[in-house]
């Protein structure tokens, strides 16, 4: 069974996907690592996010691999693993450069989907999972929250590693990068889509439930591992 999540950044689609994955015994795959990994590499190469060709190039060479279980997603670039280096401010104001990049999309996609097959179930969270990667999901969920709420959480992320930043460049950020990935989840909005689940008000335990819920609705036989 393929479970998508997707939703804006800091909605806490990440930590559900893992929860969630936890709880029904199946792979989660963190998309949005790929994409980050890839932002790194032409940081740390020097490339301009902007220059296209190279950008594509760089992302053709990359060799991105993850390691996924069930909580966690190790994160392999080039044979080094970058599951953190991947996470800091400047990654991920990079990674909306690199998201919108249809090119890389399309390298990334066909990488997502392999990994899918290849796992047989998977709870998988980005930006386009539902609407582009798997259209054809079993069960896909949006996430939604608001602007302060995402910053916020985010925020807290950051500070708990040790980081400092300013509350208002969170928000800021996220509203950058909300311009630039709304149209990838738009289709998620349609009617009957994608079930919607507004998570400003809710605990982490209140989301993991809601959507595992709905996962049972919907046949829990065939999330069975294969």
């Amino acid at each position: 069974m393929i479970i998508t999540i997707d939703g804006p950044a800091g909605s806490g689609k990440s930590t559900v996907a893992r929860q969630l994955a936890a709880r029904l015994g199946i792979p989660y795959l963190d998309t949005g690592a790929m994409y980050r990994a890839i932002a790194l590499k032409a940081a740390t190469a020097g490339i301009d996010l902007r220059d296209d060709a190279a950008m594509v190039a760089l992302a053709e060479a990359a060799d991105v691999r993850l390691d996924c279980g069930p909580t966690q997603t190790r994160v392999l670039l080039d044979g080094q693993d970058v599951s953190e280096a991947i996470r800091t401010m400047e990654v991920s104001a990079a990674t909306g450069f690199v998201a919108t990049n249809q090119a890389i999309r399309q390298i990334l996609i066909q990488k997502q989907r392999t990994i899918a097959v290849q796992l047989g179930s998977v709870v998988t969270e980005g930006r386009d999972q539902g609407s582009v990667v798997f259209p054809e999901a079993d069960v896909r969920f949006l996430l939604e929250a608001s602007v302060e709420k995402r910053a916020e959480r985010r925020h807290a992320e950051i500070t708990t590693d040790g980081k400092a930043v300013d509350l208002n460049r969170v928000i800021a950020d996220l509203n950058d990068r909300d311009d630039r990935d709304s149209v990838q989840w738009a289709p998620l909005l349609q009617s009957g889509n994608a079930v919607r689940v507004d998570t400003s008000d809710m605990t982490l335990d209140e989301v993991v439930q809601r959507l595992y819920d709905e996962v049972e609705r919907r046949g829990r036989r065939s999330v069975e591992p294969s």
